[in-house]
């Protein structure tokens, strides 16, 4: 018999002609930081580009780390820029990190811009079978591998529209990094059981509206 709960039967795929937004917990952000990258010491001092920001909830993460965040989305969420991240045109190594959730109809398409547009390093959330397609192995992968593939060993609800604390998941996610500074073969790692660690009741209160909107101007 099929299973047919909310958790198995929805899937991070939307029409083509509405916006794709599917907010990361805030605690996923800080796996990233505080699991996967190396040096979170040095991350003070860089920039970062969050160019899915949606709401601003990686985005707020973010600034828990880096010295300037910089946000956009290609839609209007009350939060950071309106920039179409795959369209716009992009100024080639201006800033140090791209970290983002990229909208899944378009992540092969940010990988590729943020890679270009990234000095130091680019990492995405993204659903564990992004490794898979022979689309994306041609594109990316065969040229471009990852650095990292970091699991999560636990699951990282999403829901459309809304961060959920009661939220469930049957899909698995990773973070795929991108190192530039990096050599050998790609490192196959995972994120700890970090949830009850790194979730904080703030995170479930962000406000919608950041100063970010009100002058829409951004210095890196």
């Amino acid at each position: 018999m099929q299973n047919t709960s909310h958790a198995v039967m929805s899937q991070r795929v939307e029409a083509k002609d509405s916006p794709d937004d599917f907010p990361t917990p805030p605690w996923a952000t800080r796996g990233l930081i505080e699991y996967v990258l190396q040096d979170k010491r040095s991350l003070n001092a860089m920039t970062c580009w969050e160019p899915a920001c949606g709401a601003g909830h990686m985005s707020k993460v973010l600034k828990e780390y880096f010295r300037q965040v910089r946000s956009s989305d290609a839609h209007n969420y009350g939060y950071g820029e309106i920039f179409d991240f795959v369209v716009d045109a992009s100024e080639p190594n201006s800033v140090d990190w791209v970290i983002t959730n990229p909208p899944f109809r378009f992540a092969e398409e940010f990988v590729l811009r943020a890679l270009s547009v990234a000095r130091v390093g680019v990492a995405i959330l993204a659903r564990s079978v992004f490794l898979e397609s022979v689309g994306r192995y041609n594109a990316i992968f065969e040229s471009s591998p990852p650095t990292k593939f970091a699991q999560f060993s636990e699951r990282v609800p999403m829901v459309r529209g809304r961060l959920d604390k009661k939220a469930s998941t049957a899909t698995g996610y990773a973070w795929l990094v991108w190192e530039r500074a990096a050599v050998g073969l790609p490192q196959l790692m995972w994120v700890p059981p970090c949830r009850k660690l790194l979730e904080r009741p703030e995170d479930y209160s962000f406000p919608l509206i950041d100063e970010s909107v009100l002058t829409n101007r951004f210095v890196l």
